[in-house]
């Protein structure tokens, strides 16, 4: 064009920036606008829309300010569409209370919001689950004489929906179909899918049946969905006929870790035999269980604490022709230890390394926590120093079960060598580590080291968790400094740190064994205060010291008003 003399106009230059911005080169956009400015073509809103949509569309926020403020000095007036692209990255971004302020600003301006602004609006709110906002902004629509489209129907029957109000979706979707917007396929499986994971799979499969008469193909998401509900509701006969329907049709079927995820599922609600029974339908489709699939029914059964069984399935899974691998020993491993079998546990790992697997730091760790769980603290020792020795990685949960396994075991001194043996080394711990060493020094009397470690916490780039704040609590009121754990409770209050009910019912009983009622009560108002509860230790202790017959009866008035209960009562 420049060659022969033909000079660019606005609709060239627009196509040029707006081609840039959508290939995200804002630099080169930039370029042409200003290049157009000084050759006198003046830039209209649709150049500047280009330019704010590439910007917002790059997750930018400030450069889209700064375009819409030089249209504004050039004089250029802003469109619905430009509205409508502030207030899209704005909804993205999870400020959907801002884009209803600048969708106020349109109307202030005297620009009418139309079904695209409304549905970025809906969208937002349904997306943040503000669903009194996002229907409020729906019946403005009739007063505003827009009228919905399928879109804005479907914003808010799957908000619905996916938030389990079931009737308020089935509301929406009658008065769509009364206004006579048909509904499509993205409709339909909002609503199908909610049905099946209430077990409500006769009005899943209504809908369904009703999606096909109106001529609509339902889609692999439609498919899976009912697919899903019918196994975990324990109709496999219907799962298989759908899975068999979806193939005819040409449609792939879901794949294995589709099955997998639905396993595990059934296996962490104990509803392993259910599980298992899956194998089949995997099987009539054709696919492979593989070594996952046999870890899942393993690790279920452990679960349940039907070891049998989940040998049973270990031995399936060779005579299928796979080969176990540390994973599934693992499981194993772990089922037998956490059901105190740790000689089967113990076995297999031998078996394991006998077929030439190598122990993963997984696999040491199972075997480590069982052994000490035994309370064989010798043979967990020398496992520790094989992990070592074997190359296999040491990490942070080693040295949590190891640590905290000796002190389970009473051996308080040597998990407080050990840990300062690897602190001289440089290994970094986490603060589950530190609390279990801050707990070892005090069990051995030795407070002050307990008390340097916390103060150290900080320097060491961790933070005191509410495990940690208990711990010192519960030793500084044993140890008769009250008003040190008091400090120490503010301190961590300010940190942001919050009190859990177990530490507030166990400063609140130590404190009253100690005859400290004043601070006990001040203790049992926080426990009102974060609307807990007080545990039954708690309550029965509160009777015992102010029944009729408990030392403290004369003084129950130092108590809050409603742990002043009657003699007669005995009750709190």
């Amino acid at each position: 064009m420049a060659q022969q003399g033909v000079a660019p106009n606005l609709m060239t230059y627009t196509s040029v920036i707006d081609a840039l911005c959508k290939a995200k080169a804002m630099d080169k956009a930039e370029y042409f606008l200003r290049q157009m400015v000084d050759n006198g073509v003046v830039p209209d809103n649709v150049t500047y829309n280009s330019l704010i949509h590439g910007y917002s569309s790059s997750g930018h926020w400030k450069e889209p300010v700064r375009v819409s403020k030089e249209m504004t000095s050039r004089r250029v007036t802003a469109d619905v569409h430009t509205y409508n692209m502030f207030m899209t990255f704005l909804c993205k971004h999870g400020r959907s209370k801002e884009a209803a302020g600048i969708f106020d600003t349109m109307a202030m301006k005297g620009l009418k919001p139309d079904n695209v602004s409304y549905a970025i609006l809906l969208h937002g709110y349904a997306t943040e689950g503000c669903l009194v906002d996002m229907i409020n902004l729906f019946n403005s629509m009739e007063r505003n004489c827009i009228l919905p489209d399928c879109c804005i129907f479907n914003i808010l029957i799957n908000a619905y929906a996916k938030s389990g109000k079931l009737d308020k979706a089935m509301l929406i979707f009658n008065e769509m179909q009364k206004q006579g917007v048909s509904p499509d396929a993205v409709t339909y499986l909002p609503v199908i899918d909610a049905f099946c994971k209430k077990g409500r799979l006769d009005d899943a499969m209504i809908m369904f049946n009703q999606m096909i008469d109106t001529g609509l193909r339902p889609d692999t998401a439609v498919y899976t969905s009912l697919i899903q509900g019918f196994c975990t509701h324990g109709d496999l006969v219907k799962a298989k006929e759908l899975v068999t329907e979806m193939m005819n049709k040409g449609i792939p079927p879901p794949d294995i870790k589709f099955f997998h995820s639905i396993m595990q599922n059934l296996c962490t609600e104990g509803r392993v035999i259910e599980a298992r029974d899956i194998l089949g339908l995997i099987a009539h489709i054709g696919m492979r269980p593989n070594v996952c699939t046999f870890n899942i029914l393993i690790g279920g059964y452990c679960l349940v604490r039907k070891m049998e069984d989940a040998s049973k399935i270990f031995d399936d899974m060779m005579s299928y022709g796979l080969e176990p691998s540390n994973i599934t020993y693992g499981i194993l491993i772990n089922g037998y230890c956490k059901n105190l079998r740790i000689d089967d546990g113990l076995i297999l790992f031998k078996e394991m390394l006998r077929k030439g697997v190598k122990p993963t730091t997984f696999n040491y760790n199972v075997i480590l926590d069982g052994l000490f769980l035994a309370g064989r603290t010798v043979a967990a020792k020398e496992k520790f120093h094989e992990m070592a020795e074997s190359g296999a990685d040491v990490c942070i949960d080693t040295y949590c079960i190891v640590l905290g396994g000796l002190c389970r075991n009473n051996c308080y001194s040597e998990a407080i060598m050990l840990f300062q043996k690897l602190s001289a080394t440089n290994v970094k711990f986490d603060i589950t580590v530190v609390n279990i060493i801050i707990g070892a020094f005090y069990r051995v009397q030795r407070n002050q080291e307990a008390k340097d470690l916390f103060v150290a916490i900080p320097a060491n780039g961790l933070v005191p968790n509410s495990v940690t704040y208990t711990i010192m609590m519960r030793n500084l009121i044993k140890e008769g400094s009250i008003e040190e754990a008091d400090d120490l409770f503010l301190s961590m209050e300010k940190s942001g740190c919050t009190a859990d009910s177990y530490m507030l019912n166990l400063i609140v009983r130590m404190l009253l064994e100690k005859g400290e009622l004043v601070k006990a009560g001040n203790y049992m108002s926080k426990v009102d205060a974060k609307s807990y509860s007080l545990e039954a230790k708690t309550v029965s202790l509160l009777i015992s010291l102010f029944s009729g017959k408990g030392k403290y009866r004369e003084h129950i008035g130092l108590l809050p008003t409603k742990y002043r209960f009657r003699e007669e009562a005995a009750t709190v």
